[in-house]
């Protein structure tokens, strides 16, 4: 079945028919920190339907924006540098979303990672070049500021300028900008 578009001479147009169906930018925001199983995808995407999700890969694996790896048993997805590209994208949305989070309802899902892009805006604040590991309870990840931006990779850094320990409250308070970030 041939993929919708809206037929419109537009860069932000062209740019939707690529990314701007229901769960394709979700979907991107999970790899930004790298490589991902399908199984981890899942895991990390609840609501979505295998169908969907599988789907959403295939879209995104067909316009160039990841890339496949298989190993035998055991594949993942990974961006390429296009869909890497997004980044500034989901930064944007990001600082424009997090006023909205408000209150969280009971039916929220939550994952401590998806606090990573608000995050790293206000790490970088705090550390404007070098590598910073942040734990949030249990999920470890690390930031790499420099003068082209901010990146953020699964897993403690090998050897951080820096590292912070947050529990989810303190973090989703800093991402909400309820709350700076502090040396301390």
């Amino acid at each position: 079945m041939p993929r919708r578009s809206y037929d419109h001479y537009c860069a932000v147009s062209r740019a939707l028919d690529l990314v701007g169906d229901r769960w394709t930018l979700l979907v991107v925001r999970e790899l930004c920190s790298g490589p991902r199983r399908y199984s981890d995808l899942f895991a990390d995407l609840p609501g979505i339907s295998t169908d969907m999700l599988a789907t959403r890969l295939k879209d995104l694996e067909r316009e160039g924006l990841l890339t496949h790896h298989r190993n035998g048993m055991r594949s993942s997805y990974e961006l390429t540098a296009s869909g890497q590209a997004l980044r500034p994208v989901l930064d944007a949305l990001s600082a424009w979303g997090a006023p909205l989070l408000g209150e969280r309802k009971p039916t929220d899902a939550v994952r401590a990672h998806w606090l990573a892009l608000p995050l790293g805006r206000a790490v970088a604040a705090l550390v404007p070049e070098g590598t910073v590991t942040v734990h949030i309870g249990e999920t470890v990840l690390h930031y790499v500021i420099t003068a082209d931006g901010v990146t953020h990779h699964e897993g403690p850094a090998h050897a951080p300028d820096r590292e912070l320990r947050l529990d989810l409250a303190e973090a989703t308070e800093i991402a909400t900008g309820a709350r700076a970030l502090t040396a301390g």
